[in-house]
């Protein structure tokens, strides 16, 4: 028993030593492998949560852990040591989008395998890496048609020449519509018209946009894209 402590406590106290130009090559290598993740990051993000800060972070994380890594070494001691100095760090940052959490595991590998000296591991690993997210950004992989809309106007009140025209055009372009809201004027001579819409496959919403706008006695004609289909 005693013998099997005394092996435990040798082997916790062997650390790998770093030479200058391999601590050097070890931290620039992070740093460029996480510039390319950040860059491949900026060219495949879609939606509205897109942030400079992160990016930078990503370069930062992918060279700190590589310097975590060889501080640690193969020192278990250390490693608990780093564990508890670094649980006093709190983050509260919400991730918008939760494709932003793959790329901070991706910098973490990163840096983890620079900072171990797996180079080939580390450029094979961002190499593929970085194809997979291109094929998934080129290929619009997981995406649905978007079809739901916010299709609002005013309208003259009372007139019902004006409704049935309007609704033809709808009924042709759209598979349903839903009033969502309706609000008369201050004079009470127009309605301002809300309805929810869901576009036919074959339809485009730039001809039913000029279809209704070319409706004699419609203004303020607007179309957006349902608060579902928008990546926040």
């Amino acid at each position: 028993m005693n013998n099997l402590i005394d092996n435990l406590s040798s082997a916790n106290q062997v650390t790998h030593i770093y030479f200058p130009t391999e601590i050097i090559l070890n931290l620039t290598l992070s740093f460029i492998l996480g510039i390319v993740v950040s860059v491949v990051y900026k060219k495949t993000h879609k939606g509205l949560s897109y942030s400079q800060s992160f990016m930078v972070t990503n370069i930062f994380v992918c060279v700190i852990v590589c310097m975590v890594i060889m501080i640690i070494g193969n020192s278990l001691a250390r490693a608990f040591a780093l564990v508890g100095a670094l649980s006093i760090i709190r983050f509260r940052t919400v991730v918008k989008d939760t494709k932003d959490t793959a790329y901070i595991f991706w910098s973490l590998a990163a840096g983890m395998a620079c900072g171990t000296g797996s180079y080939f591991l580390a450029l094979a690993g961002t190499i593929i890496l970085s194809g997979i997210a291109f094929i998934l950004y080129f290929t619009n992989f997981g995406s649905i048609i978007k079809s739901e809309f916010i299709l609002q106007f005013r309208t003259s009140s009372g007139d019902d020449k004006i409704t049935s025209e309007y609704n033809k055009i709808i009924s042709e372009y759209a598979k349903s519509s839903t009033l969502l809201h309706s609000e008369a004027s201050g004079d009470g001579k127009t309605i301002k018209i809300s309805l929810d819409i869901v576009m036919k496959e074959d339809k485009k919403q730039d001809e039913l946009i000029s279809k209704i706008s070319n409706v004699n006695g419609l203004s303020e004609v607007v179309l957006v894209a349902a608060k579902s289909d928008v990546d926040y």
